[in-house]
């Protein structure tokens, strides 16, 4: 039996399902990192993040590594020891980037959110006030959680009472699912990873930073407390190989960024509008079946629920193992929790890049047939 034929549909929130020109598109034979045929690809590849992140001047950073990466990035370069980060937390991923940020010595303050719920902009204008914040940062989607955060009204905010703040966002769950308008919203970096919406096999950490950040960036006093995350040598690299010019500080993942060219030219020959319509009708066609199911959703309500994702609470008497257990066997991938408050009390399902675009394939419609037909197997019944 082939790979293929055994293969589980992977409905988790990343890695999701690849297109097969991608992973063919990883299938080249040994290729040097300054060949004459992979440099343009590079180049073009940085461009093409611009258009996905709706970004005229930002600068695209490709570097091999995870989401979390980013995370280092951000913390290294643009916010010195002893400077103030605002986090705002709506789950694991918040509680992560704060920890980040404590090890590179910055003072971090958290507004926390209850589990299912999302910073309000009350909250966020209140926290401001206390001081003077170098950073903001902004969990797009916590997976952990399947809260989407509002990002254009948070920067909003922040660009009315506190002009001089970084407006970080963690994209890894949201970018090429929800909208994001990098310059219109004002927003100074965006991270995140290959895995999730953009299509492309795990190991690459992508970053775009704004003309002010990269400014911040050069003005900093403190040394980059980084060697692999300093913009100090990746800067350089992605200048030259946007310029279709060679250099080198550490290998690029060739393969990857040949898939992620692939992806991204499939990404942008659709407007990004209806990209973002396709997630949103998806999302409620997997959270109407949910909900017909008597399931209850882990985010508070729908009008702050991710649409890349929905995380969804266990019914009475079904236990975790036996509901992911049987819906593999119904040839279907799904994710148990992440939050360590409630990791046992519930599960999460992904929906997003061509599962959503390319619905011939109907991979919303298996997902939802296996687990409605694993909840009955279960002996589940509404109430």
């Amino acid at each position: 039996m082939s790979s293929k034929e055994s293969h589980k549909l992977c409905m988790i929130p990343g890695p999701v399902e690849f297109h097969d020109d991608v992973l063919t598109s990883m299938s080249t034979l040994a290729t040097s990192h300054v060949s004459p045929s992979f440099i343009p690809v590079f180049g073009e590849s940085i461009q093409l993040l611009r258009k996905v992140f709706l970004t005229e001047k930002g600068q695209p950073f490709v570097v091999s590594g995870s989401g979390t990466l980013g995370w280092d990035m951000v913390s290294s370069n643009l916010v010195e020891p002893g400077e103030e980060a605002l986090v705002l937390n709506t789950g694991y991923f918040g509680d992560s980037f704060a920890e980040c940020l404590n090890v590179y010595g910055v003072k971090v303050t958290q507004v926390k959110a209850d589990i299912g719920e999302r910073t309000t902009l009350q909250e966020v204008s209140d926290a401001l006030s206390i001081k003077s914040f170098k950073a903001i940062t902004i969990t797009h989607v916590d997976t952990s959680t399947g809260v989407l955060a509002d990002v254009k009204g948070i920067s909003e905010v922040v660009k009315k009472q506190s002009p001089y703040t970084l407006i970080i966002v963690d994209g890894v769950c949201s970018v090429g699912c929800e909208e994001i308008r990098f310059d219109e919203w004002g927003i100074d970096v965006v991270l995140t990873a290959s895995q999730k919406a953009l299509g492309v096999p795990p190991g690459l950490s992508i970053l775009v930073a704004s003309e002010r950040a990269i400014q911040v960036f050069k003005n900093r006093k403190a040394p980059i407390p980084s060697y692999y995350a300093s913009w100090a040598h990746w800067l350089p690299i992605m200048n030259a190989y946007e310029s279709c010019k060679p250099m080198y500080f550490a290998t690029p993942p060739v393969q990857l960024i040949y898939a992620l060219n692939t992806s991204l030219k499939q990404i942008t020959s659709v407007p990004l509008e209806t990209r973002f319509e396709q997630h949103k009708k998806a999302s409620n066609m997997i959270k109407d079946a949910v909900y017909s199911l008597g399931l209850q959703f882990v985010p508070k309500n729908r009008e702050i629920a991710a649409n890349g994702m929905t995380a969804i609470y266990y019914p009475e008497g079904i236990k975790p193992a036996d509901l992911l257990q049987k819906v593999a066997s119904h040839n279907v991938v799904i994710a148990g929790g992440l939050h360590r408050a409630i990791a046992a009390k519930y599960f999460r399902i992904g929906h997003m890049g061509i599962s959503v675009t390319e619905t011939e394939r109907k991979h919303l419609d298996d997902v939802i047939r296996a687990l409605t037909e694993s909840l009955n197997e279960l002996g589940y019944s509404r109430k």
